[in-house]
């Protein structure tokens, strides 16, 4: 079958499945539709019955990124639906964070098991939504932070400790910087990405002058260097993985470069956090 095909016959699954009841229309005794009527769906979605009909024949018609998603709310589609009508129009799927702070039970259990080796998730804006014991005692303060200064930024920037803790401060932050822009231009109308950057540029000069240059920096797996006040100097490879079920978050990890770094790591941990 072609995309239109599989488009047609998908929106014609999704009309006739959805109840008239749930868009609030009245069943008549003589309606014999399973479910809506095109005409219904056309005018719920603000378009012309003879285009929607169209699109059900599978016409070579172009379709709107703003139709998709007026189709979308009509047909009742779910997050996973909707990214399927997209994919089917051959439309690239604006991007949406869903609620930030709801991170998956069996992901936290994941990154508490990686301990000794330091962990944590974050989202879009870089807050950082769980981590585990490794990377509390890496950085250190975190338990006590409110939820707005957990944030990778905010520490990286705002924190004294963290221009002796990591090695080559300036060149980090600046990678940080340009992979946090390329990140956060994909949700222009996020506000917590642009509240966030208002701090930044209030709290840190330093970030008004690396943000004031547009650095742009896809991610690559690279090595950390740190030098904690306890545990002394501990090189970590570093990668992040995206969270399948949630595109806006990352697990990101920590392994010791060598077996002197993973002896660090395990005297890192052995002790109470001394890096804040």
């Amino acid at each position: 079958m072609t995309q239109r095909e599989l488009l047609a016959g998908f929106l014609r699954s999704r009309r006739e499945a959805l109840a008239p009841e749930e868009v609030g229309i009245v069943r008549g005794p003589r309606r014999r539709t399973p479910g809506l009527r095109r005409e219904e769906v056309a005018q719920l979605s603000g378009v012309s019955v003879t285009w929607y009909t169209w699109l059900e024949q599978a016409r070579d018609i172009s379709v709107s990124r703003q139709v998709l998603e007026s189709l979308a709310r009509t047909l009742h589609l779910t997050a996973a639906e909707r990214r399927h009508l997209f994919t089917l129009a051959e439309t690239a799927v604006p991007d949406e964070a869903p609620p930030r702070r709801s991170v998956n039970p069996t992901l936290c259990q994941l990154v508490t098991a990686l301990q000794p080796n330091p962990a944590y998730v974050i989202d879009s804006c870089w807050d950082v939504l769980a981590y585990n014991r490794a990377y509390e005692c890496l950085v250190g303060g975190l338990d006590g932070l409110p939820e707005e200064e957990r944030n990778s930024l905010w520490l990286l920037f705002t924190r004294t400790a963290m221009r002796t803790l990591v090695v080559d401060w300036q060149r980090e932050a600046r990678q940080i910087v340009g992979q946090f822009r390329a990140s956060a231009g994909r949700y222009p109308d996020d506000p917590r990405i642009d509240a966030l950057i208002s701090a930044l540029n209030e709290a840190s000069p330093a970030f008004v002058a690396i943000w004031s240059e547009h650095p742009i920096q896809a991610f690559a797996s690279a090595t950390k260097r740190f030098h904690h006040p306890r545990a002394g100097r501990i090189d970590l490879n570093y990668t992040k993985l995206a969270v399948v079920e949630n595109p806006t978050q990352h697990l990101v990890v920590f392994l010791p470069a060598t077996p002197s770094d993973a002896s660090g790591l395990e005297r890192l941990a052995a002790g109470d956090d001394a890096a804040g």
